[in-house]
């Protein structure tokens, strides 16, 4: 992918926040001219035809002014409102002094209109304009963003609402989008850089000397020895939650620092819906109103069976649809803290200007731990046998192990889909080799790129994740939820697969490597799905980081057990995880499928999926005119 050099014109100076100039001279179209300020602080836009433009502007959000990226000279970009049904034409305009691009994340459109330069386009050279035109074949939260270098850390990224065509199941007297990002003032090809030579250099909550200290009084000498053996042979810290930190990140919500304090005015009494997205480039925020219950009603865009909770974790590329009715005349503070506890986004629900609430502490930072490690069902007990390090390690322990009781733990009895087909197998493609489980290791996680693999990688579906799981109050759980409608009996689509195909998600932290079965993009092969086909992808994570992971137009409908699928574009998987979704191969073309950490997937965990005719008619096992075929949502 082509490098964003970081040199962009400074053609204008903004305080504190770009905002966007919609219709000052930039050639928006009339229907544009209806754009109002509203959900982010940036301009809504709505209608059927847009034009954007892509340039230069400089920026200071922490008192030091920096060259950032910009659409319609704003950081976010517009808001985007459409309608399901609509054919929508969107003119980007690239006057940047290098190739750009616009990826619609989420969404179903012909592959040519994608936005992934390599893949789906050539790009937006400098100074050309380039045409999207696609159907919006479905309705409700979503984003878009650059997929060039790393244009999307320093500002390229935006908002996009879909009005359904019929009403929603649930009313509100307001909605407000919530965008969340991560900004920087280095140059991201320095960060990227930093992290290539000194992994942990952004992390400043490694432990010392005192925690030992403390550690010896805790556990005893030996086990905490142990301890230290044992991080010291993978190279890690028990803190390295995450590659990018408070350190350098400043976490903004709607373009405004936690002092910027974006705020949102309501009336007492008012169902209100916030529309959560998660636009940041490395950051999983954990978000949480003080004082305010949430009901979650939809994610990724789709509608999900109602439920009541406190707090959530959403990771990168996510989005959150959540209802909340504040009926006492107080302000109430929007708190979104890093994962690692590094930093936090803030901003306040207010009923009177000027009114605010106060800011809660961030927790103390998280230390991974056995479960994290690849244990499983060991993680309650005192040895370190789940997760292997370095290369030193026989492979000869995993050909022997028992395999008939692994890898498909979540399809089996409790469920009532058929068993799981045979993995994929292809003796041209390392990544599909012959295996006996999911959790068996290829041949390729075997190298340089690799620094650990869990040897008993569980289902982690209900576990709020590192850093929650002691909360006095609910955390929502991929668990907890399901697409609204879709039942055993009546599913979002067919609970069989044709084919399983097994990826695990692979790293060197020290040297930082991030692949696929340890292979990464350079040296990969695309995979291959036969149209229309339903494919069992399972994900196995052997790091000890927590990876977004996305496939391009195409639904992921993840597997819940008992039948129950929850449709999403982003999976998150947390360490020591291991989880399957069904993909329905129903649109032709060239698709990226990567890790949604901009970092990973520039060192190389990144795929490209191809879908291609199959064989020979109904060789997939589905009829041409499949009805689940290219649906949009389920309603």
């Amino acid at each position: 992918m082509e490098k964003n050099r970081f040199s962009l014109p400074r053609r204008r100076f903004v305080q504190g926040l770009a905002l966007g100039t919609a219709g000052l001279g930039l050639g928006l179209a009339p229907r544009q001219l209806l754009a109002r300020q509203g959900h982010t602080g940036a301009p809504e836009l709505r209608g059927d035809t847009f034009h954007l433009t892509l340039g230069g502007a400089d920026v200071n959000l922490t008192g030091k002014t920096r060259p950032a990226t910009t659409i319609n000279g704003g950081i976010p970009g517009p808001t985007l409102r459409w309608r399901e049904g609509d054919t929508v034409t969107l003119k980007i305009t690239n006057l940047l002094p290098e190739t750009s691009s616009i990826h619609w994340h989420g969404l179903l459109l012909p592959y040519q209109m994608d936005g992934v330069p390599g893949l789906s386009f050539d790009g937006i050279k400098p100074g050309e304009t380039f045409t999207y035109q696609f159907p919006v074949v479905q309705n409700g939260t979503y984003w878009y963003h650059s997929h060039s270098g790393f244009q999307e850390q320093t500002g390229l990224y935006g908002s996009i609402i879909i009005d359904p065509k019929t009403p929603y199941p649930h009313t509100v007297d307001r909605e407000q989008v919530v965008l969340l990002s991560d900004w920087s003032d280095e140059d991201p090809q320095q960060l990227y850089a930093t992290l290539k030579k000194l992994s942990h250099y952004y992390n400043f909550n490694e432990r010392t000397v005192f925690d030992t200290l403390r550690d010896f009084r805790d556990k005893g000498v030996i086990q905490t020895l142990k301890d230290r053996h044992m991080w010291n042979s993978m190279r890690m810290s028990q803190s390295d939650l995450a590659d990018v930190t408070g350190y350098t990140y400043t976490y903004l919500m709607n373009g405004q620092t936690p002092n910027g304090n974006w705020t949102c005015q309501f009336n007492p009494g008012e169902r209100i819906k916030l529309r959560f997205i998660n636009a940041s480039a490395m950051t999983f925020f954990d978000i949480r109103i003080p004082g305010l219950d949430m009901t979650v009603v939809a994610m990724d865009g789709q509608p999900v069976t109602p439920v009541p909770f406190h707090e959530v974790r959403l990771g990168v590329a996510e989005t959150l649809d959540v209802i909340v009715e504040p009926d006492a005349h107080q302000a109430y503070t929007l708190f979104a803290q890093s994962i690692d506890r590094s930093g936090y986004a803030r901003g306040t629900l207010t009923p009177a200007p000027g009114l605010t609430a106060k800011v809660p502490e961030m927790d103390p930072p998280p230390l991974l731990g056995h479960t994290e490690m690849g244990m499983g069902a060991m993680h309650g007990e005192s040895g370190h046998g789940g997760m292997q390090h370095g290369m030193a390690h026989d492979r000869g322990k995993m050909d022997g192990m028992d395999h008939s009781a692994m890898g498909h733990e979540h399809h089996g009895a409790k469920t009532s889909t058929p068993p799981p087909p045979p993995f994929a197998v292809d003796n041209s493609n390392p990544d599909l080799p012959p295996r006996g489980s999911a959790i068996e290791h290829p041949p390729s996680e075997y190298g340089p790129g690799v620094d650990m693999r869990a040897m008993a990688p569980g289902d982690m579906l209900a576990d709020p994740g590192i850093g929650l799981r002691d909360r006095p109050w609910k955390v929502l759980t991929y668990a907890d939820m399901t697409t609204l409608g879709s039942t055993v009996d009546n599913p979002v689509d067919s609970l069989h697969a044709d084919r399983e195909i097994v990826l695990h998600l692979t790293g060197n932290m020290s040297r930082y490597m991030w692949s696929f079965n340890g292979i990464a993009f350079a040296d990969a092969e695309p995979l291959e799905l036969y149209h229309n086909e339903r494919v069992r992808i399972t994900l196995v994570n052997d790091t000890m980081m927590t990876h977004p992971i996305h496939l391009h137009g195409l639904w992921s409908d993840l597997e819940l057990g008992n039948g129950k699928l929850l449709r999403k574009h982003t999976i998150t998987v947390k360490p020591g995880e291991k989880l399957s979704y069904l993909v329905r191969a129903d649109a032709l073309g060239r698709w990226a499928y990567h890790c949604h950490l901009l970092y990973h997937m520039e060192a190389g965990m990144f795929r490209e999926v191809r879908v291609v005719p199959a064989p020979h008619p109904n060789a997939a096992g589905e009829p041409p005119d499949d009805p689940h075929a290219r649906h949009g949502g389920h309603h």
